[in-house]
């Protein structure tokens, strides 16, 4: 575990030399601890220097976790050469109570149907020749409020395709608060990453979708996805 030490060397340029010094006493008591993680756990398990309160004061300060977990990926584990994919998912964590900040319902594909807790938009840097996947960015989703109900007096058209109509190219279309937030992560994370000239994104079939493929192109990328079941092809 002591050699774990020494990969934080590469944080010196975020975080200041005290922040640095809790940080580290934060990774040692993570890694010895037992049970949930807590800070109250972690105050048990750090040397002189790491009480409860000063753990605390650490986790309410700003702290930019995709600059860190860049710098960690760039320093060791990056290789010259290699071919690179950004993997982004949606990850939903459960959480009780009421008073954590984001939580709400979220759909979790593992228990099947929405629960209560956080959700999470996660991206990770795919090393093809390796076949290993890092962390590099993580942005928390917002649960969206209800909306009301809206009448609305639609005239039904008959069936068939109108006399007249051209093909023409689809409008800009209307991204959704998921989207919105898979917009500002690519942004900042394509600048940070721009030395890898990464050009591929994966992604499940929840997001295969015309949406979803417009979005990537406005930031040249290449969508690399499942269709929908529902899904209708065009020739171009």
């Amino acid at each position: 575990m002591p050699g774990i030490i020494p990969i934080t060397t590469c944080f010196a340029g975020f975080m200041t030399k005290t922040e640095l010094k809790r940080l580290r006493q934060i990774v040692l008591a993570v890694l010895c601890m037992t049970g949930r993680v807590t800070m109250v756990g972690l105050s048990r398990w750090t040397e002189n220097g790491g009480s409860y309160r000063t753990i605390q004061r650490w986790f309410t300060s700003k702290v930019e976790w995709g600059a860190l977990l860049w710098a960690v990926v760039e320093a060791h584990l990056i290789k010259q050469g290699g071919t690179y994919l950004l993997a982004v998912d949606e990850v939903v964590v459960s959480k009780a109570g009421k008073m954590t900040h984001g939580v709400g319902r979220f759909y979790s594909s593992i228990a099947g149907r929405p629960i209560g807790g956080l959700s999470f938009v996660a991206a990770s840097l795919v090393d093809v020749g390796q076949r290993r996947a890092y962390p590099v960015q993580v942005e928390q989703r917002l649960p969206t409020p209800k909306p009301g109900k809206v009448v609305s007096e639609s005239v039904k058209r008959g069936r068939g395709r109108p006399k007249g109509s051209k093909h023409h190219a689809k409008a800009k279309p209307l991204l959704n608060a998921e989207l919105t937030l898979l917009d500002g992560l690519l942004g900042g994370l394509l600048k940070r990453i721009g030395i890898l000239q990464v050009r591929h994104l994966v992604m499940d079939g929840f997001f295969g979708n015309y949406p979803t493929t417009w979005l990537a192109g406005q930031h040249d990328l290449h969508l690399i996805s499942k269709l929908r079941h529902n899904a209708v092809l065009f020739f171009p």
